[in-house]
């Protein structure tokens, strides 16, 4: 029984699995089939999708070549038009070209009728001149070196007449007006005179303070030398000590110490340099006090604190004898008063005659003229370009180039030569008279020369038979005009030409 039930299970199990295999075959059959028709449907949907993408791209390709079409023809059109304008062109080029070979042409042939013209001219020239000359007597050379010595003796006669009436009409017409210009400007102003020279005479009560000012072996006078840079000269001269050195400011601590010491009575070569150093202190608070007085008396405002001090200390300088504040405050206002005269700016004009010699008071002494140096002064203290250029043009040592410079100029000039103004050493004086004389001596036809009025006038005599009247006046502006190129001189120089003639008989 039990081998029976196991058989039958067995056989079932068998016929259970025959079973399955059978479906599980008939269902892959019934999945393959499904699955080639579905991949049909698909090959037949891509089929589709590709013939339409074809059928846009082919589309999409023609319209392109059709726009590609259109643009060459549009080309084409454009070269055709190109092409009959530059045969037009080619064609008017053409025709202009042949239009100047027929001008060159015509050129050639009226060139060639110029020269056989030009050498028939010359051949009727060569002529006359070969007639002219068997009449005249002369060659062409000689003809022409006696016309040009006519012409040129005629056109000096013009000219010294032309210059002779330019000279009287401005006479006329501006001598008067300056004239009261430059009178209006010196009666408005005061002048005062200040002689300063490089030594100074300090005066002493007796020998006895000499001989302590000198010291125990000489130890005090060498200590003062070396504090004040001063020279002191003690000699047989009773009550007095001479300060000598070229810096007035240097002389004037020197003056001011030796009053102090002298009157304190401590005099030992410690006390010496307290006291100097004190007195050189209060010197330079003196000099910028001075320098800001006279900014103010002026009515000059905004003066760099530099240029005040140097305003100072032109108090302690002379020129020629003359002190130069008084002598810059001085062409200050003559400038003023001129430029208000002329209707020009007064302030800018007063600035200008104040500072145009501060480049005699500078700290260090370049080797510049002292205008180029008070210019570059005022320039790097911002002064402005007018008073600057009126500064550095106050001796031409630069071009002029606004309208106060030559006001400055002339109120310099009239300041220095006023009389009593300043005086000057002897052997200089000497000698620019007979650099006068000598200049003038040195023209062809002058027989003395004479420098009179302290050389403010030159009289020069020629030979009557060596010069006529033309070239006694072209020799007067001649020597004037070497006097102003090659001298330095104060004011103006007069040169006065004569010449006579003198006939003299004798009745016996």
């Amino acid at each position: 029984m039990t081998l029976y039930m196991i058989i039958t299970g067995i056989a079932g199990l068998l016929l259970g699995s025959g079973v399955i295999l059978i479906i599980n075959s008939a269902l892959q059959k019934k999945r393959k089939k499904d699955a080639l028709a579905e991949i049909e449907l698909l090959k037949k949907d891509q089929l589709i999708e590709v013939k339409e993408k074809f059928i846009a791209l082919k589309a999409e390709h023609e319209q392109q070549v059709q726009q590609r079409n259109a643009k060459i023809q549009d080309r084409e059109v454009k070269l055709q038009q190109r092409e009959m304008q530059l045969n037009q062109k080619q064609g008017e080029v053409q025709r202009k070209i042949n239009s100047v070979d027929a001008l060159k042409e015509s050129q050639e042939q009226q060139l060639q009728l110029l020269e056989k013209r030009k050498v028939e001219l010359d051949q009727l020239v060569h002529q006359a001149q070969t007639q002219l000359e068997n009449v005249s007597g002369l060659s062409a050379a000689e003809a022409k070196e006696q016309l040009i010595e006519s012409l040129k003796d005629e056109a000096k006669t013009n000219a010294m007449a032309y210059i002779n009436d330019i000279m009287a009409e401005a006479k006329m017409t501006a001598n008067k007006e300056a004239k009261r210009v430059i009178i209006n400007t010196i009666q408005r102003v005061a002048t005062e005179t200040a002689i300063e020279n490089s030594v100074t005479v300090f005066h002493i009560e007796s020998d006895e303070i000499k001989g302590r000012i000198i010291g125990r072996e000489g130890r005090n006078i060498r200590a003062l030398e070396a504090a004040t840079g001063v020279e002191i000269i003690v000699d047989d001269t009773p009550e007095a000590i001479v300060l000598s050195a070229f810096d007035p400011v240097r002389r004037e601590i020197a003056r001011l110490s030796l009053h102090q010491l002298v009157t304190d009575g401590r005099i030992h070569p410690a006390r010496i340099e307290e006291v100097v150093n004190k007195v050189q202190k209060q010197i330079e608070e003196e000099i910028v006090e001075v320098g800001k007085r006279t900014a103010i008396d002026l009515g000059i405002h905004g003066l760099h604190p530099e240029l005040v001090r140097l305003v100072g200390k032109m108090k302690y300088r002379s020129s020629y004898g003359q002190n130069l504040l008084q002598h810059s405050r001085e062409v200050a206002n003559l400038s003023a008063t001129m430029a208000s005269e002329l209707g020009l700016n007064p302030n800018a004009a007063k600035r200008a005659g104040l500072l145009h010699d501060i480049g005699k008071v500078p700290d260090d002494e370049p080797e510049v003229p002292h205008a180029i140096l008070g210019m570059r002064l005022a320039e790097k203290y911002k002064e402005k370009p007018q008073v600057c250029n009126a500064i550095g043009a106050h001796h031409d040592e630069i071009e002029m180039e606004s309208l106060l410079a030559p006001i400055v100029q002339v109120c310099d000039a009239i300041s220095g030569a006023r009389p009593g103004a300043r005086r000057e050493i002897v052997e200089a004086y000497i000698k620019r008279l007979k650099d006068l004389e000598s200049l003038a001596a040195q023209y062809p036809g002058v027989v003395k020369s004479y420098a009179v009025q302290a050389g403010r006038e030159l009289r020069v005599i020629v030979g009557a038979d060596k010069l006529d009247d033309k070239e006694t006046e072209l020799l007067s502006f001649d020597i004037a005009k070497k006097i102003q190129d090659e001298m330095t001189y104060p004011g103006q120089v007069k040169i006065t030409v004569i010449r006579e003639t003198r006939a003299v008989s004798y009745a016996k």
